[in-house]
């Protein structure tokens, strides 16, 4: 019998071949759960195996801290003294006070001492209603241990406080005889308290899979394996526990890996299922056990299947609606190649449309970077020439700064040249040690006005404050004596580090002391005041003088160009403005205003710098710029 062409088209139908792929993936994904469920589980017990090491950590630490103390008390010659005479009531209460002294040194629960019959003697406890004192632990194995010679160790519950604690021992010996025994216990409770703050479970089992410490006290003395009838005989003889409460925990033991076990608690008092991880200390006989819940782990393994399932499902709805829109594209495939073409006609227009205003934007920006390089270059011409009419107001005085020096000089040399006629050298070489010095200050003039003439460059940079005003000073010092004045300047005593420029930064102290000089102008003995304030990053300078001050229409304006409070002939009104944009650029501020004694106050505002490394002066022209 033939199949239908409806029947063939179902079974060649796309839908169906996704139907089938779907099926089949979503089988495999079952099928991996175990694996999954596996992965996840021994994922979480390597992340309790640090916890399980801290532990067992803890545990050997503390054993290595107590083992030698037994033999160590145990020197001591009071206790052979009190093993002579037992009944020295005076020298028992020494020895007891001392056994509590040790005892809380050193954090133990007990420190006490036997006889060779096993009879306490003293005990660091005396004080307690508990006391070991008068009992004898004879039947425990730690005595029986150091008794015979050997270092004593052993766990188990206290028959007298009721607290579970390991036991160290080491015999008193004298003569070569074992004459008494001294025993050292601590407890394990701080250990348990600290696990109870993680979200594992564990547990010390001794050699006969007994749990005697557990952060979960239920478990307490709760064996995990059938013990024998000799086991439970040693334990009762050694009153180690409880024989009542040493009862199975009913628990299945299934091996995961060679490292982790999965156990299964079926005990009616707790049940449970964990990833358990166990490291012995073969010192002490344990074997130290972390379990981890397996809930968690298996949750994240079926969460990751239903996500697995859910990607799987998903793809397919995607697969199915991409099936279903393939048909429709198909029917817009035509409609979309004509608004396509329309799209690339009128893309084309607006590019070409882009391209022309793109050409015109670069045209203006080419124009700009025209413009602001004219504006530089003169800015940069101002400042020169700024600098050049300082120059020039300050020429006569400087004329005559040099004329002196130099008449001094031609009368020195003459005088030199009578006293070698005469054969007088000391007076000669005097007169030309003075030649030596003023042609010294010359020097030194002349370097300050060619520093200053020079064009700066613009780079900012660290540099050292005071070396700027003081240069400036000099330069400044022949028009301030022409003029009579003086500067009262409050010099800091160590040098002062400031981002900027050095001849930049002298030519506006310069331009600020010119227009002191000029405001004073009808004093006859001028006073200009420079003080320096450093507040943290910043670093103040002020220039204050007495003259007639700015006027208070004008303070607003005082910094643009071409305004002055100069009389007509006297000025272009370009010093302030340049002053300013140089402070600018420096990353500062120039401000003005009125003294409230009369006269006004420039202040200059920078930034502080730390000191280069090299100790040498920056100068502006020279190093810094």
């Amino acid at each position: 019998m033939t199949a239908s062409p409806l029947h063939r088209t179902r079974l060649n139908s796309p839908f169906l071949y996704l139907a089938l792929i779907v099926l089949v993936a979503l089988a495999v994904a079952l099928a991996a759960l175990p694996r999954l469920e596996r992965a996840f589980l021994v994922r979480d017990g390597e992340r309790s195996e640090a916890t399980l090491r801290l532990a067992v950590e803890g545990l050997e630490g503390a054993l290595r801290r107590y083992e030698p103390l037994p033999a160590l008390i145990a020197e001591r010659p009071i206790l052979r003294t009190l093993l002579d005479d037992p009944d020295n009531q005076a020298l028992t209460d020494e020895i007891n006070r001392e056994l509590r002294q040790t005892a809380d040194d050193v954090s133990a629960s007990d420190v006490y001492l036997m006889d060779a019959t096993g009879l306490t003697l003293v005990s660091s406890n005396y004080h307690k209603e508990r006391s070991f004192i008068g009992r004898r632990f004879s039947f425990r194995p730690y005595f029986t241990q150091a008794l015979a010679g050997e270092l004593g160790r052993y766990f188990a519950l206290g028959t007298t406080s009721g607290e579970r604690g390991y036991f160290f021992a080491a015999p008193v010996t004298q003569d070569g005889r074992v004459r008494g025994v001294v025993a050292v216990k601590f407890t394990v409770d701080t250990f348990e308290e600290a696990w109870r703050a993680g979200d594992s479970e564990i547990i010390v089992t001794d050699g006969n899979d007994v749990i005697f410490m557990s952060n979960r006290p239920a478990w307490h003395f709760r064996a995990l394996s059938p013990l024998s009838k000799d086991a439970l005989a040693g334990i009762e003889a050694d009153r180690q526990y409880p024989l009542e409460r040493v009862i199975a925990l009913e628990n299945r033991r299934t091996p995961l890996d060679d490292r982790f076990d999965l156990i299964e608690i079926t005990d009616e008092d707790a049940t449970g299922n964990f990833i358990a991880r166990t490291m012995p200390i073969a010192e002490a006989g344990w074997n130290v056990t972390i379990m981890s819940p397996t809930g968690p782990a298996r949750a994240e393994a079926v969460a990751v299947l239903a996500l697995l399932a859910m990607v799987i499902l998903s793809a397919a709805m995607i697969a199915a609606v991409a099936l279903q829109r393939r048909a429709r594209l198909a029917e817009r495939l035509q409609a979309q190649r004509a608004t396509q073409e329309l799209l690339e006609k009128r893309v084309a227009e607006r590019t070409l449309d882009l391209n022309t205003v793109n050409r015109q934007l670069s045209d203006e920006i080419e124009e700009r970077k025209t413009t602001e390089e004219r504006l530089r270059k003169t800015q940069a011409d101002l400042v020169q020439a700024g600098k050049l009419a300082a120059l020039g107001q300050m020429s006569a005085a400087l004329s005559h700064e040099f004329n002196q020096p130099l008449a001094a000089v031609k009368a020195y040399a003459d005088n030199a040249a009578r006293f070698l006629d005469r054969d007088r050298t000391d007076e000669a070489r005097d007169n030309v040690r003075l030649i030596s010095r003023m042609t010294d200050r010359m020097a030194s003039i002349s370097n300050h006005l060619r520093n200053f003439a020079r064009r700066p460059q613009q780079k900012v940079g660290p540099i050292p404050l005071l070396a700027a005003i003081d240069d400036a000073i000099d330069l400044m010092e022949a028009r301030l004596k022409a003029s009579g004045a003086s500067i009262a300047f409050a010099r800091p005593d160590s040098e002062i580090w400031v981002v900027g420029g050095h001849v930049r930064l002298q030519q506006v102290v310069v331009n600020l002391l010119s227009n002191a000089l000029d405001a004073m102008e009808d004093h006859t003995e001028p006073v200009i005041e420079i003080s320096i304030t450093d507040a943290g990053d910043r670093c103040r300078i002020e220039v204050s003088d007495h003259g007639g001050g700015l006027p208070d229409a004008g303070q607003a304006q005082i910094f643009d160009p071409f305004v002055t409070t100069k009389s007509p002939g006297k000025g272009l009104g370009l010093g302030l403005s340049i002053s300013y944009n140089i402070i600018k650029d420096f990353g500062g501020n120039l401000s003005a205003r009125n003294h409230t004694d009369g006269g006004a106050i420039f202040v200059i505002d920078l930034k502080r710098a730390e000191a280069p490394s090299s100790a040498a002066p920056m100068v502006e022209g020279v190093a810094a710029e």
